[in-house]
């Protein structure tokens, strides 16, 4: 198989997120459509470089590197277990991402996903870190998720330490979890944050793939 560059990018942005679905690699890769797209990922399952599974009834094929695909970009060899009470999330959070790359222009390299962010602090402790960052001139934006009720003490601590390193962070949040938006609200008095409802996020990434088709 005669890689591409565009071949790159995608094992890239795939080891950039731990697994993407084919619908956001069509973005995430610049493809013209969604067939053009899921051509290209069969050559490269069939080259070796990414592996298609299903693990959740219901949740399309994830894909992932192999290690042959990691060994070609020169990645992390260490092996990722997909965690099954984050995949709904983390599939969430890539919706999220190219939300903000759609309706704001958003530039893939200025984006710092969380695993990225885990990378950059070594060998110390793990810490939070939010779901991705947007670096915007000279301000950072971090973005967090939060599909589920964390206890009270610790949500609010997330949102201090967000508070402490970035500049701004908005927290996206089904309307179903009205507890949630409402210690984000509290703390909106403090702190400052911007809370979006993640319906408007998948409605206008679903209506914009709807145009491109």
């Amino acid at each position: 198989m005669r890689l591409t560059e565009r071949d790159y990018i995608v094992l890239r942005q795939i080891d950039r997120w731990r697994f993407c679905l084919s619908r956001h690699i069509f973005y995430l890769g610049g493809f013209s459509s969604q067939r053009t797209t899921d051509r290209r990922l069969k050559l490269l399952i069939e080259a070796g470089y990414i592996q298609r599974r299903k693990i959740l009834y219901g949740i399309p094929y994830l894909y992932s590197l192999t290690y042959q695909g990691k060994l070609l970009i020169h990645t992390s060899l260490k092996g990722e277990k997909i965690r099954i009470e984050k995949i709904t999330h983390d599939i969430s959070v890539l919706d999220t991402a190219i939300y903000f790359i759609l309706k704001y222009g958003v530039k893939q390299d200025d984006i710092l996903t969380e695993k990225e962010l885990h990378r950059l602090d070594g060998f110390s402790t793990r810490k939070h870190q939010p779901d991705f960052v947007i670096k915007n001139q000279d301000e950072k934006i971090c973005i967090e998720v939060e599909l589920t009720l964390k206890a009270k003490n610790r949500l609010e601590k997330n949102i201090q330490d967000n508070f402490v390193n970035y500049d701004y962070q908005k927290w996206i949040v089904p309307n179903t979890q009205i507890r949630i938006k409402n210690i984000l609200q509290e703390n909106s008095l403090i702190y400052p944050l911007e809370i979006m409802d993640l319906e408007e996020v998948i409605k206008y990434v679903r209506n914009h793939n709807k145009t491109e088709l």
